[in-house]
């Protein structure tokens, strides 16, 4: 899944571990992991949170887009 791989780029590029970005976007730390581990897939709503912290496009994140 390319989610997860996304957003665990996005989140080294900005330095971030995944407590911190958990604290910064109100996602629980154990979901940021699941993702970027491909357990679990992101609700809509996560997934626009996360594209708006970003900057980037929900299509980016899923990646229907580079």
């Amino acid at each position: 899944m390319i989610f997860g791989e996304r957003l665990k780029e996005l989140r080294q590029s900005h330095s971030l571990s995944q407590m911190e970005l958990s604290v910064k976007t109100g996602i629980s730390q154990s979901a940021i992991a699941k993702w970027e581990l491909n357990k679990t897939e992101p609700t809509a709503s996560a997934i626009i949170t996360l594209a708006m912290f970003f900057g980037e496009s929900s299509d980016y994140m899923l990646g229907l887009k580079d």
